[in-house]
């Protein structure tokens, strides 16, 4: 077992830590036993570990708990706080405090939510049920109103309809828009109040692709207040936790899968650049 897992993991985290692991106990079968190092290799078999996960910057802001039922629970998600685990951000998301703080170890997100995004997400209780709910968000059921915060452009003739083909490619943070291709993305933007130079505006997307409303404001001209990558990519650096993105999860509406009533969640959160 030994030359197996060193020949199978052995450059990725070096040969002393194989052999630290299996010190340690730390790879077993599935009846919990240890595996130890001069066992003979079977084919098929399951072996299990945890692999080492990276130091993370705690996000200093809470949970809200909106709504919570045998089936549902409805958050504000805060800025910065990831929905789900996902590459160097685990234990610092959503579902990871929830699980362990509501003692709910099943708990999934229905959707997901921008880590920058503040706002509603709904999770669900029980894996089974998992999917009649993904299944609004998938066929466009959910109707998701936003709110934000950008600059006032008294040119800008509102309420509009954007509509746009936007590509997100792996790897690259910002998204961008492709002139003339058949749209994939709607976005409805009105203006609420202005206050200065600033505007408060509510966000109806039709579509969810990612970083759409960003996308949709910025190519308006309106980029969003403390957005670190429209219209310019700002440099990668430490957290700027007094300077949030002004966009925020304001209500969500859809009908019950399994009760078939209309349902309407409305966030308890406020952004601050306009108090």
């Amino acid at each position: 077992m030994r030359d197996h897992l060193v020949a199978r993991y052995g450059r990725v985290v070096g040969v002393e830590r194989v052999d630290a692991m299996f010190a340690g106990g730390e790879f077993v079968g599935v009846d919990g036993r240890p595996v130890v190092p001069d066992e003979p290799y079977t084919a098929g078999r399951y072996i299990w570990f945890h692999r080492d996960l990276p130091g993370e910057e705690t996000v200093p802001f809470e949970v809200g708990i909106v709504h919570r039922d045998e089936r549902i629970v409805v958050v504000d998600k805060p800025h910065f706080l990831a929905t789900t685990p996902r590459g160097r951000h685990v234990a610092e998301t959503v579902v990871a405090r929830l699980r362990r703080d509501l003692g709910m170890p099943e708990l999934q997100a229905a959707h997901r939510l921008d880590r920058l995004t503040a706002g509603l997400v709904l999770l669900v209780v029980r894996a089974e049920d998992r999917g009649a709910y993904q299944t609004l968000f998938r066929d466009r059921r959910v109707r998701k109103e936003y709110e934000a915060v950008a600059p006032y452009n008294p040119g800008l003739a509102l309420p509009v309809t954007v509509r746009s083909h936007i590509v997100k490619e792996r790897g690259v943070l910002a998204a961008y828009e492709v002139p003339g291709a058949e749209p994939n993305s709607e976005s409805r933007v009105e203006l609420v109040e202005r206050r200065g130079g600033l505007g408060r505006y509510r966000l109806v997307p039709e579509t969810g692709r990612t970083h759409q409303l960003r996308v949709h404001m910025n190519a308006l001209e309106v980029p969003l207040v403390g957005d670190p990558l429209y219209p310019v990519v700002l440099d990668d650096g430490p957290e700027d936790f007094q300077r949030p993105l002004q966009l925020l999860a304001r209500a969500l509406e859809f009908p019950d899968p399994f009760t078939g009533a209309v349902r309407r969640f409305e966030s308890r959160l406020r952004l601050s650049a306009l108090g």
